[in-house]
């Protein structure tokens, strides 16, 4: 199925774009990106409170061990996502109607291929993978039963963050927040009664599947499901613009497909890159740990998690972003694209250091909360590591910003420098100088001092692009 028409740059997310007062524009787009992405991210941490409750702190381990596979799936969706949003707005932006048409199909497409084709050779290689990935005696076991059940919820998931960033992309952003809200608020909902083996709701007990860790998997898979069936669903409504196509699966543009990944590529990196980091710290911990590692690759998964917690309102204020960015370049609005830049800036830098602030104040509270026995040593070593590596936080955030705009602007080799720095160019020689003297300790100031040194090179580079675009005209 699939309906023709032309779009108009005189339309109503066109006029959104491209005249509405940028501050409120963004604030407007960011604040349900903001919104959704924090509620899709309590499927990992929520999975990890209750499993850690129910299971021990072990397991929260288990899911540390997991959580790379979950990432490269996600780099591989917002790959094709951002950079189909990107080629999108900017078409959009110019109203040529044929190649939205063209790069939304195309998009969900390959994703669908790709998905496929990574739940299988996780299926076939899950053991090889979880000892690759860090897994110890301790906690394999764990982590097969997570990610046996994860990986065939990959399809649904990836197509479900494709939609949502060409729904944001459209100007519907409360869709795409909705989406996300329907998904995750589900999974909350499921969660104790799949792994707990009875709860208790204002006095009143009632049983439970009690499958621990299988279960944690199970509800995150359904959710997933209800979630793209919804975001599908509002896809093919006569309201949306991404006119898709449910026949010709097979016709897919190579010409589009080489645009996505140029612009995409930045983010696959960028995401690749922490799932590789992660795998790559976790054997680090193995190297470096005194006594069993397992307790320390536990208190990395916490810190990863709440990480994203505090993190993702930044990442969603690019999101919000990424359509001015895109519709204005392509309308030649360059004033209104700096603009939102420096104001996009301002928030994100200072968000982030109420961000330090907060683990700062309350990392103690923090690992006690995701603690089942109240494991001073869990607890004080955790805290300890998440204090240092958050001073990185105070300057980080221009590294963040730099990078969206380049990947709206369809800059990609910029975006790709900016995507590598941070958590390879920087992060791997300095954890090379340090843990041999500070021992673990070393890994966690590996990360400040990255993100300290990229958040510098951001901050020139900010400077340095918006005098630029103040002399287009």
């Amino acid at each position: 199925m699939i309906w023709n028409g032309c779009v108009s740059m005189n339309s109503k997310n066109g006029d959104l774009l491209g005249s509405y007062n940028v501050k409120k524009l963004l604030i407007k787009l960011s604040i349900p990106a903001i919104l959704g992405m924090l509620v899709n991210a309590l499927y990992n941490l929520v999975d990890t409170l209750f499993v850690g409750l129910s299971s021990g702190n072990i397991a929260i381990g288990a899911l540390g061990i997991a959580f790379p596979i979950h990432m490269i799936i996600v780099a591989f969706a917002l790959m094709i996502g951002i950079g189909g949003a990107s080629v999108f707005s900017r078409a959009f932006g110019r109203g040529d109607s044929k190649t939205m048409v063209n790069v939304v199909n195309t998009a969900l497409r390959i994703d669908f291929l790709l998905a496929m084709v990574i739940t299988i050779l996780g299926l076939v290689f899950i053991d090889e993978i979880l000892v690759l990935f860090g897994a110890t005696s301790s906690n394999i076991g764990f982590a097969k039963d997570y990610m046996g059940i994860i990986l065939f919820g990959i399809v649904p998931m990836s197509l479900q963050m494709v939609l949502n960033n060409f729904v944001r992309a459209e100007g519907r952003a409360n869709t795409a927040m909705v989406s996300m809200i329907i998904g995750a608020g589900l999974n909350i909902i499921l969660d104790p009664f799949f792994i707990f083996e009875e709860i208790n709701i204002f006095g009143l007990i009632l049983p439970a599947l009690g499958l621990g860790v299988k279960g944690a998997a199970f509800a995150t898979v359904l959710s997933q499901v209800v979630g793209f069936s919804f975001i599908f669903s509002m896809s093919l409504s006569k309201e949306s613009k991404l006119k898709i196509n449910l026949k010709n699966w097979f016709d897919i543009k190579l010409g589009t497909i080489k645009e996505i990944a140029m612009v995409g590529t930045p983010t696959l990196v960028r995401n690749s890159i922490l799932a590789v980091l992660v795998i790559f710290v976790n054997n680090l911990i193995n190297t470096y740990a005194v006594g069993d590692p397992a307790i320390y690759i536990s208190i990395y998964s916490v810190i990863n998690r709440v990480y994203l917690i505090i993190f993702l309102p930044a990442f969603g204020m690019m999101q919000g972003l990424g359509p001015i960015v895109g519709f204005n370049f392509g309308a030649k609005k360059y004033r209104r694209l700096k603009d939102a830049t420096i104001f996009a800036t301002k928030i994100v830098v200072i968000y982030l250091f109420f961000g330090f602030l907060f683990v700062q104040l309350f990392s103690n509270e923090i690992f006690d909360f995701f603690s089942k026995s109240e494991d001073t040593f869990f607890i004080s070593n955790g805290s300890s590591a998440f204090k240092i590596i958050s001073t990185g936080y105070i300057l980080v955030g221009f590294n963040i910003v730099i990078g969206g705009v380049y990947q709206s602007l369809g800059y990609s080799k910029r975006a790709m420098m900016i995507a590598v720095s941070r958590q390879l160019l920087l992060f791997v020689p300095i954890v090379f100088i340090l843990t041999p003297i500070y021992g673990i300790e070393g890994i966690w100031y590996s990360f400040a001092f990255s993100d300290i040194i990229a958040g510098l090179i951001g901050l020139v580079l900010v400077i340095y692009e918006m005098k630029i675009l103040h002399n287009l005209k």
